[in-house]
């Protein structure tokens, strides 16, 4: 193995990193700093530093990265409308390149030779932290345990960790593999791997209510939005991460958010996930509604494909690529005139729009109304529609003629 005097491991306190931190110090000798990254995820963070340093660690880092994460990564991604094969919100995907760009700002603090990740050889997270961390360190050497070591499953490393005392949680076996932050919950494993099983709510559920528990009163909330940024919630003024823990709780309230989906992994294997995304389903559904009424049909058209091609970039890893950072700057000028308030009803797992108005808003009514106008000559649309249907009307005619002539089409 490649020498390594000391490694900095992206540490979240669970199976596979604190196993690492020991694996580490016996077949490298190396010393081990681990990094912890606060996104949000609340209690997931009590006692990560007392854990880590009797694992093993010399030294933690925790630090609060939410502001940043939700400003910087969670806005900018609902502005897009980007939502990976049609319906995740890539709650996992964008927390990723944020982690990596601070794994190396430490590496490079520590005079760390390499970075370490728990990530497996089949998953996503492999590919969207080595992208990011290449980015920001091209040379410095990355180790991925699952790749090399004998360890072979849980029940293997759950052995291990017996076997040199450390402590890990008694239950792991019984629980999904999860992913948290202040955006999303994702849920895998166990009876999820069979997508014949009907998820038990009740069981898999951290935040939400199921929706036979979901309140029977609907709730009325009211978003607005400053370029395609929310700002205000229900006339409330706060800042972007605390707008969505607000919106988090309503949500959950109501059921809202909950998604099971199948989706295709980078390395090309379809796995199945159940994922809480109360307050960012009440966005995206919210920044969309104020879109329908402020863009323009060409522009909302041409942003769907950027969407979807914005959405695969993220979900690969490539936040910090230049065709990202590119399509960036289109959505921001999509965005100059998405400002205005929106109006939903939440109601057992439905969003249902129920006003929206803009100073921007391209909606008519003087045009649009079904009752008497002066500003619309309807005799006009007689030339339009013979224009818009010629194409139509010569195939046709040509369809005809080879008919006639009995020559088949």
């Amino acid at each position: 193995m490649k020498k390594i005097k000391k490694a900095v491991l992206a540490y979240s306190g669970g199976l596979d990193t604190s196993v690492i931190i020991s694996w580490l110090i016996e077949n490298y000798g190396c010393e081990v700093v681990t990094y912890s990254a606060d996104l949000g995820q609340e209690e997931e963070l009590d006692g990560l530093e007392e854990k880590a340093k009797k694992s093993g660690a010399i030294k933690s880092y925790i630090d609060d990265l939410t502001d940043e994460f939700v400003e910087d990564f969670v806005f900018e991604t609902v502005k897009s409308g980007a939502k990976y094969q049609r319906k995740y919100l890539l709650g996992t995907s964008f927390a990723r390149p944020l982690i990596a760009k601070r794994l190396v700002e430490i590496a490079h603090k520590e005079n760390c030779d390499a970075i370490v990740h728990g990530c497996t050889g089949k998953g996503n997270d492999q590919i969207r932290f080595e992208t990011a961390i290449k980015y920001f360190d091209p040379h410095i050497t990355i180790i991925a345990p699952w790749r090399t070591w004998d360890i072979k499953s849980r029940k293997d490393e759950e052995e291990y960790a017996k076997q040199r005392g450390i402590k890990i949680n008694s239950n792991k076996g019984n629980v999904y593999s999860e992913d948290r932050n202040i955006f999303h919950i994702s849920h895998e494993g166990l009876d999820l791997e069979d997508p014949g099983n009907e998820p038990d709510y009740d069981k898999v559920l951290t935040l939400s209510k199921t929706y036979e528990e979901a309140s029977d009163t609907p709730e009325y909330v009211e978003i607005e939005f400053e370029k395609g940024i929310a700002v205000k919630l229900n006339n409330k003024e706060l800042s972007p991460k605390n707008l969505l823990k607000e919106l988090n709780h309503i949500g959950g309230e109501h059921a809202i958010g909950i998604d099971d989906i199948i989706e295709d992994r980078i390395v090309n294997m379809k796995i199945r996930g159940i994922y809480e995304n109360a307050g960012g389903s009440i966005l995206y559904a919210a920044h969309e509604l104020l879109e329908s009424i402020t863009l323009d049909k060409e522009t909302l058209d041409f942003k769907d494909i950027v969407s979807i091609k914005y959405a695969n970039l993220i979900y690969g890893g490539l936040w910090y690529s230049n065709l990202r950072k590119s399509l960036s700057a289109f959505i921001d000028s999509t965005q100059e005139r998405v400002t205005g308030k929106v109006k939903l009803k939440l109601y057992k797992g439905n969003i249902i729009p129920a006003g929206v108005w803009s100073k921007y808003s391209l909606f008519n009514k003087d045009f649009a109304t079904f009752e008497e106008d002066d500003v619309y000559d309807q005799q006009d649309s007689q030339g339009f529609v013979n224009l818009y249907s010629l194409s139509v009307k010569i195939q046709a005619i040509m369809e005809e003629n080879l008919k006639h002539e009995g020559i088949e089409g």
